[in-house]
């Protein structure tokens, strides 16, 4: 870690790592690693697709990140 700033480089990536462990690996009792793969995919695709995010405006990452991108795919059929 060094150099100007490094600490808080990965800042958003950890709070994400966060997020997963307190709402999905810390809750469920996983047997095996497929099960746990299964899970944390549902989940991703959860946090991505359906969670509204506070610091989004109460949206989706998807909702956000995604729009003009489909718009662009749509108009141009």
């Amino acid at each position: 870690m060094d150099g100007k700033g490094r600490a808080i480089d990965n800042v958003m990536i950890e709070r994400l790592w966060r997020t997963v462990k307190y709402e999905e690996v810390y809750l469920k009792e996983y047997v095996t690693g497929a099960d746990c793969y299964q899970g944390l995919g549902e989940y991703l695709n959860y946090y991505g697709h359906q969670r509204r995010h506070q610091s989004l405006d109460r949206k989706t990452p998807w909702e956000v990140y995604r729009p003009s991108r489909s718009k662009k795919t749509n108009s141009s059929i």
